[in-house]
């Protein structure tokens, strides 16, 4: 393995599955975490490169008064509307990765010898293909319905759904290296974590 080059780990789990906290937690051991859902936030901010494509497909409607980006408005014009989701996820998928090559690059020469991929959509954006191992995180679909109606506020029905609109667990699990459940005590989430890294830590040297 070329020295400059770090071990890239990509990360992916169901909406509720400990995605974050997980990100959070590899970060502590001294990983370099780069997450897309940041990525993609500043992209669509004022003056985000995403922003000129996205008026131009969506139009006024999808922005407030003073030129910034109506999140809500967006939401509403693209759920339900698969070829509107996919129009937006084209404009923005390839921006985030090639924010996410440019920020490797940097960790690289930082001298970071394990980067964490945090991307939601992974294996749906061929993500996958930039990392040297991949991890998802998973749980019993009651209980991620479950913990989405705590964390989120929602009805049951609206919190199925968001579950059901994502790649199914099973087929996540199929995809990568390593699947995770997280349906048990933090402290043995965590230590199955530390395992992992520090194997690739190990492979990274």
């Amino acid at each position: 393995m070329l020295a400059n080059k770090p071990y890239v780990i990509g990360l992916t789990g169901g909406i509720g599955c400990g995605k974050s906290e997980a990100a959070k937690f590899l970060s502590s051991l001294g990983a370099a975490h780069l997450d897309a859902d940041v990525i993609s936030h500043e992209l669509t901010e004022a003056g985000g490169a995403a922003l000129p494509e996205i008026r131009r497909v969506f139009g006024e409607a999808a922005f407030n008064a003073d030129g910034s980006l109506d999140r809500a408005s967006l939401g509403k014009l693209v759920f339900g509307n698969e070829p509107a989701r996919r129009a937006l996820e084209g404009i923005i998928h390839p921006l985030v990765q090639r924010e996410m090559l440019t920020r490797m690059d940097a960790a690289a020469r930082a001298g970071a010898s394990v980067v964490i991929l945090d991307v939601p959509l992974l294996f749906e954006t061929g993500m996958d293909a930039l990392c040297d191992e991949t991890w998802t995180l998973y749980l019993p679909r009651e209980k991620q319905v479950a913990r989405v109606v705590t964390r989120d506020g929602l009805t049951r029905e609206a919190a199925e759904a968001r579950v059901d609109s994502q790649m199914a667990a099973e087929k996540r699990n199929a995809l990568a290296t390593h699947a995770v459940n997280t349906d048990q005590p933090i402290e043995r989430t965590r230590a199955e974590l530390e395992s992992l890294y520090r194997a690739a830590v190990k492979k990274a040297e």
